[in-house]
């Protein structure tokens, strides 16, 4: 059997309960897996039956990450992927330095990285071990036809788009340059071949997605060994969560939440109850740890207000979500076949937005037009025309048939078994 180590982007929720899951399954087949992470982050890996080992002890002490997240909560935009871009380089550096011995010490024998964990890939050649590349967010690879993965940009295969596109992404590098040349710092000083782009950190064994290809935009540059495998989310690997069911009043449940991270625009909560007061619905809103429920002026319409709740159990009971759009809430909602309102604030919420209004799943109102008037046309439209309902049904389907969690850990086990890449299945 073989002993994983998971390199994961400190305490951000999204990307644990993808990797979590995994873990959990290949401990069922009989597999060692170990979470190296901040202090931050081990009572999740801790809840969910991982193995934790902490790494970063002096550089990121319990509480850090919290703080981050917090002045993240009150970003959007380009100033927030700007910061996520310096918080996701003070971790890889953190990473970089104490990972490596760490792993070498417990005998890890393979990693399982996250794609947006740009530093895994190097850690894992450093140490000569195989690894795989985990997306957690929307599929980060680039290509010309594809609109870079922080903007709402249409998809559209015409000339005109992909000029567009290459300007976004030509924005993009400016941004992650200095990750990118963190990394290339450590593969020099390591006597590693240089990346010429962040694109070189993927693995070149496999790379799985926790999305259904029904979900993504027409894709013709993908690595034969990208395989689009399905949700992976379960309740199993998460800290149980409260929730006051009896106050549920048996009315059709709008759900809304923005996420744990861009959750401090008060004004969005604000907004999206005065959209649903005169609606035959009840609303519940879920702070994600953003605040204290007394602590918000009072909403309109008395909304029931939690500072969590468990997704994946109210969304069973959910007719529609109201969302940041972050990948991990999306998939929720695709699983549980529950169509969306989306209202992205940063990072690669904007491109998860797009894949929603993309499939018919949903509708997208940015934060710039978003106003009580607007949101409560699109909630209403996706309560109301049947096509939303049918086609998040259509990739509920289409996510259970790709294999989850399953699919992924049987992909992991060929990668590393074999040491080949796994290639994907082709119609």
């Amino acid at each position: 059997m073989t002993h994983f180590g998971i390199i994961c982007p400190g305490a951000a929720t999204g990307p644990l309960n993808t990797m979590l899951p995994l873990g959990q399954e290949l401990q069922r087949r009989g597999h060692r897996v170990t979470l190296f992470g901040t202090l931050d982050t081990q009572s999740k890996a801790l809840a969910a039956g991982i193995e934790f080992q902490p790494i970063g002890e002096k550089d990121s002490p319990p509480g850090s990450t919290a703080e981050s997240f917090a002045k993240l909560g009150q970003l959007r935009g380009l100033a927030a992927f700007r910061y996520t871009i310096e918080m996701l380089k003070r971790v890889s550096s953190v990473t970089l330095q104490d990972a490596p011995a760490s792993m070498k010490a417990a005998g890890v024998e393979a990693l399982l990285v996250n794609q947006s964990s740009v530093e895994g890939g190097t850690i894992a050649e450093f140490l000569k071990i195989p690894f795989i590349t985990v997306c957690s967010a929307v599929v980060l690879n680039r290509e010309p036809s594809v609109p870079p993965f922080f903007t709402t940009w249409k998809y559209s295969p015409a000339a005109w788009a992909r000029l567009r596109n290459e300007i976004g992404n030509t924005l993009l590098n400016s941004v992650v340059k200095p990750l990118e040349d963190l990394i290339n710092e450590y593969r020099r000083e390591w006597k590693l071949p240089l990346y010429s782009s962040l694109k070189d950190s993927y693995s070149p064994l496999a790379q799985i997605s926790n999305a259904p290809a029904e979900f993504e935009f027409p894709r013709e540059e993908l690595a034969p060994w990208f395989h689009f495998t399905g949700s992976y989310h379960t309740s199993a690997s998460r800290i149980p969560v409260s929730f006051p069911y009896e106050k549920l009043t048996g009315k059709p449940l709008i759900y809304a939440s923005m996420g744990t991270l861009q959750n401090r625009l008060i004004w969005v909560f604000q907004t999206i109850a005065s959209a649903c007061e005169d609606l035959d619905a009840q609303l519940v809103i879920s702070l994600g740890g953003s605040a204290k429920p007394e602590s918000l002026p009072d909403l309109a319409g008395n909304p029931l207000v939690v500072e969590y709740a468990p997704q994946l159990e109210v969304l069973e009971k959910a007719t529609l979500m109201i969302t940041h759009a972050g990948m991990n809430t999306t998939m929720e909602c695709v699983k549980k076949g529950v169509p969306m309102v989306a209202i992205p604030v940063a990072n690669d919420q904007p491109g998860v937005a797009a894949r929603i209004a993309w499939t018919g799943a949903g509708e997208l109102v940015t934060l710039k037009k978003l106003n009580v008037p607007s949101l409560k046309n699109a909630i209403r439209r996706v309560l109301t025309e049947e096509s939303y309902k049918q086609n998040a049904l259509r990739l509920q389907a289409a996510t259970l048939a790709a294999g989850g969690v399953s699919r992924g850990a049987d992909i992991i086990e060929q990668a590393v078994s074999t040491g080949k890449p796994v290639l994907a299945e082709t119609n």
